[in-house]
């Protein structure tokens, strides 16, 4: 039952993935959710952040944010970053994660998702056929309607972590 919102992968950070490997096996495009995957909630992009995307760059990647805030939040990110962005994405429906993919001119077989949360970004990838990658939320101060979410996000992470003999 919970295995529908296991990821197929988890990381301690998005800043601790081997991406170059994942380049190497075929994958040409990455989808990243902002808050709490690749910065604290609401925070423009920082000195980590932007190497990050240089780095994707310079090994061949497209990347693309895609978020459910609005626009504003999503471009104020974006800035320093330069990547393709969607915003109000309505995840974890599959539409704009496979608009994503037509923006990068990728398909299922060679586009990743990073994100941090399994109800809304690990469910939407794999609504979308797209490999899941899951990591540690970075912050532990979030809007009420997340902390509920994240409490029964660890009831699936136990059971995840368990399948995958994975000790926290």
């Amino acid at each position: 039952m919970f295995e529908l919102f296991f990821p197929d992968e988890f990381y301690s950070s998005a800043y601790v993935i081997d991406f170059l490997q994942y380049y190497k096996d075929g994958y040409r495009g990455i989808i990243f959710d902002i808050d709490n995957t690749l910065v604290p909630h609401g925070a423009p992009a920082d000195e980590r952040s932007i190497a990050l995307f240089k780095h994707l760059k310079e090994i061949g990647f497209e990347a693309l944010l895609l978020s459910n805030n609005k626009e504003e939040r999503v471009a104020m990110f974006n800035e320093q970053i330069g990547v393709h962005m969607i915003w109000k994405a309505n995840k974890p429906f599959p539409e704009k994660y496979r608009e994503a993919m037509k923006i990068m001119k990728t398909d299922e077989k060679s586009t990743l998702f990073v994100g941090d949360q399994l109800f809304t970004d690990v469910w939407g990838a794999k609504n979308a056929g797209i490999r899941s990658i899951l990591v540690q939320p970075m912050n532990p101060r979030e809007e009420i309607q997340i902390v509920l979410k994240r409490k029964l996000e660890a009831v699936v992470l136990h059971f995840y972590l368990k399948k995958h003999s994975i000790k926290r």
